[in-house]
């Protein structure tokens, strides 16, 4: 007996960060499947899918982020739930989409005694059940050797691109933050036909431990600057790198960053900032107190739709970004 089988895509959206899968769904021309998420009285997360997923290819999307009602924690959670749920359906493959890769800055020991909870991550998603995964950005690209399967790097990249070259005019610096960035700010800088400066921290030789200063590698005076970075959190570190190259002589810095974590004082110190605009991503939701009139949110949707139909059909993913999203 010869039988001919249809693949079928479902994707599914977590609660963290529905807007996002909505326009992801949009884009891709398919509904929403409805994981009828509900919480119990002691904070249990219960998942049941409305439609079959036997021998479907199930996309699970979650970004991993807190909202009004939820943590951090409680999102990786639920997308864990909803993954095992599909398993236990009969899912032929199983793919978690996690915009932002949650506890992504604990990829290694800093010092003794501590996890690596990356790791840890990653494995409980390969434990749930995910066979695959598709992240933005992430932290550090070594977390993709975490995931015992799999890993589609994407990047932000052509969409904060895209803004840059339409809304700055004249010369433009691309600046790191610190020099851990600086292999992201080169990426940028060669579509930009740009320079690359980065901020740093320099100890003073006029006494011993005094307090660290920051100084400017790379030409600004004169010069518009964009300082990108894969997250904003509290916002310390980049504002005070936009301060040191404003006194630097730089006529505008725009920030251009693809994750807007946006934690504890953030909010207010980029409104009281030197930024003359903040460019993010909708890769985390953004609620309305957070939002502040130097803000521009751009979406990711079209790219995150693009690389799961490329999953989807079993085609490159890499070749959509040129295979820069390796890098």
């Amino acid at each position: 007996m010869e039988l001919v089988t249809k693949k079928r895509l479902h994707l599914i959206s977590g609660r963290t960060n529905r807007g996002l899968a909505v326009e992801v769904a949009a884009h891709m021309g398919v509904e929403l499947s409805e994981p009828n998420l509900v919480d119990f009285a002691n904070g249990e997360i219960k998942c049941t899918f409305a439609d079959s997923l036997r021998g479907g290819d199930v996309f699970i999307i979650q970004s991993h982020g807190d909202s009004p009602d939820h943590t951090i924690n409680d999102s990786i959670m639920e997308h864990l739930i909803m993954i095992d749920a599909a398993k236990r359906a009969s899912a032929k493959r199983i793919t978690a989409v996690m915009p932002f890769y949650g506890y992504a800055r604990q990829d290694r020991k800093a010092a003794g005694r501590e996890p690596i909870t990356a790791k840890l991550l990653a494995s409980l998603f390969h434990t749930a059940g995910a066979e695959r995964l598709v992240s933005v950005d992430l932290h550090s690209g070594q977390i993709q050797g975490f995931f015992d399967g799999p890993v589609d790097h994407l990047t932000a990249m052509p969409v904060l691109l895209d803004y840059i070259q339409r809304t700055l005019d004249g010369p433009v610096v691309v600046c790191s933050p610190d020099t851990g960035r600086v292999k992201v700010a080169e990426r940028y800088a060669r579509h930009l036909d740009a320079d690359v400066a980065a901020v740093y921290k320099r100890r003073s030789h006029a006494s011993t431990n005094a307090v660290e200063a920051r100084g400017v590698m790379g030409e600004v005076a004169g010069m518009a600057c964009v300082l990108v970075d894969d997250m904003i959190d509290t916002a310390g570190t980049i504002c005070a790198a936009a301060d040191i190259l404003l006194e630097n002589g730089a006529t505008e810095v725009m920030a251009a960053s693809t994750h807007a974590v946006f934690s504890g004082p953030a909010v207010d110190r980029l409104k009281n900032s030197a930024f003359s605009r903040v460019v993010v991503t909708n890769t985390l939701p953004i609620p309305s107190e957070k939002e502040f009139d130097k803000l521009e949110v751009l979406s990711v949707a079209g790219v995150l739709a693009d690389a799961l139909e490329s999953v989807f059909e079993d085609t490159s993913v890499s070749e959509i970004f040129g295979g820069e999203n390796q890098s």
